[in-house]
């Protein structure tokens, strides 16, 4: 817990160094209080999810979910990451425990979860991950829509380059509710939902 407060605002300093960022929307997140929700971003880089953090900047401690890959860039960074709130996910059958524990603190702690399995290419949303939408749904709380630019030519990340990061307006829990995980025609609304808030963005 400690090292959250220490290395959360260290990331701030080394990536406002490197890199311009931008926060937008902010007041967005302020809505949400005290209360749990979901941050959706979109998914460009690995390491969209720093972005998220460092503009987010202010509150409760957040917890941030990150596919394998971004812990096996190096041990330095594979400590960082868990010290700083990232949780690995390896599989499908982690993806549901992981589902399970975070459902039960979702009440009382912000959880940025990319609903992507690939990064986007030129410019398209690729089609979303249902775990988001499962864990909004049973934890009954709002999902807050984020989405990332980099200022460059083929809109990549590249070392000193402009980030925005944009936070929308909260999607309410009821919106997200089903009756079951595997409610396809709801998963396919709520999908559809947040690519439209992504693209209002």
């Amino acid at each position: 817990m400690i090292l959250y407060y220490i290395l959360v605002p260290l990331a701030w300093l080394v990536f406002h160094i490197g890199f311009r960022v931008r926060c937008e929307g902010r007041e967005n997140l302020k809505k949400i209080g005290t209360k749990g929700c979901i941050i959706a971003p979109n998914h460009i880089s690995a390491i969209d999810p720093v972005f998220v953090v460092i503009a987010r900047f202010w509150g409760q401690r957040m917890t941030v979910f990150a596919k394998k890959e971004l812990f096996e860039i190096n041990a330095f960074l594979s400590w960082f990451f868990r010290c700083a709130g990232a949780v690995c996910v390896r599989g499908t059958k982690e993806e549901v425990s992981v589902i399970e524990d975070t459902v039960k603190s979702a009440g009382g702690r912000q959880h940025c979860c990319s609903s992507r399995r690939t990064r986007e290419q030129e410019g398209k949303f690729l089609p979303l991950k249902s775990g988001l939408f499962v864990i909004a749904a049973a934890a009954n709380v709002d999902v807050v829509p984020c989405r990332i630019y980099y200022d460059t030519p083929d809109g990549k990340m590249k070392l000193f380059c402009k980030v925005r990061v944009i936070f929308g307006e909260p999607m309410p829990a009821a919106q997200f509710a089903m009756e079951g995980r595997r409610d396809i025609k709801k998963l396919r609304e709520n999908k559809q939902a947040v690519l439209d808030a992504w693209s209002e963005l």
